[in-house]
C-alpha cells in the first residue's frame, strides 16, 4: 500500500479543530491567543510537533500519519500539540516541563487523556532519508551521517575506528 496525503479539505478540518481548542481555551480563561500558523510538513515518524524558535511559533503536522489514522490524529494530536502551544502563550515554556502538570491541566480541560506517546503502525509512511559518506580506516569502510560528515569538513570533530583505533578518513 503506498502513503497517502490529506487532501485540503482534510487540512482545513485540522487548522478549524487547532482553531476550536484556541477559542475554547480563550473563552475560559479570558486569555488571548494570537493565531499560529499550521504546516503539514512533517515527515518520517513524527506525528505532530510544536515549535517556538525566536518569536516564531508553529504546529506542524504529519500529512500521511494524519491520512493513514484520521480519528485518532484528529482526537489526540491536535488537542496534544494545541497545549503544547497554550502551555507556552500561558505558562512560558521556559520555565515548565514539556509534558508537565500545566500541559496535562490543559489536556484534561480539552476532554483528551494527556498521553505523550502513540503507537501507530508506521511502516508504510514516508521517512526522511538520511545521507552517508564513505570513510576508510585501517580495517574496513564506514558510513557516516551527513551530521559527522559535515563535522569532519568544518574541523570541529575527528572520529576513530572502534576496531583498529585508526582515524576515519572519507573516500575520495
Amino acid at each position: 500500500m503506498s502513503a497517502q496525503v490529506l487532501s485540503a479539505q482534510q487540512q482545513r478540518l485540522v487548522i478549524d479543530e487547532v482553531e476550536r481548542y484556541l477559542d475554547l481555551v480563550s473563552r475560559e480563561f479570558n486569555v488571548e491567543l494570537p493565531r499560529i500558523e499550521v504546516r503539514f510538513d512533517l515527515i518520517g515518524k513524527t506525528v505532530g510537533m510544536y515549535r517556538k524558535k525566536r518569536d516564531e511559533r508553529v504546529i506542524r503536522f504529519n500529512a500521511y500519519v494524519f491520512a493513514k489514522y484520521w480519528q485518532e490524529s484528529l482526537h489526540d494530536t491536535v488537542p496534544h500539540e494545541v497545549a503544547h502551544y497554550v502551555s507556552d502563550i500561558m505558562f512560558d515554556c521556559r520555565y515548565i516541563r514539556p509534558h508537565g502538570r500545566e500541559w496535562q491541566s490543559i489536556m484534561r480541560f480539552f476532554g483528551v487523556e494527556p498521553k505523550t506517546r502513540c503507537y501507530f503502525d508506521l511502516s508504510d509512511i514516508p521517512g526522511r532519508e538520511i545521507r552517508r559518506f564513505d570513510y576508510l580506516c585501517g580495517c574496513g569502510t564506514h558510513q557516516l551521517t551527513a551530521v559527522r560528515h559535515n563535522r569532519i569538513k568544518a574541523g570541529k570533530r575527528r572520529y576513530f575506528c572502534r576496531s583498529c583505533s585508526a582515524e576515519l578518513v572519507q573516500v575520495a
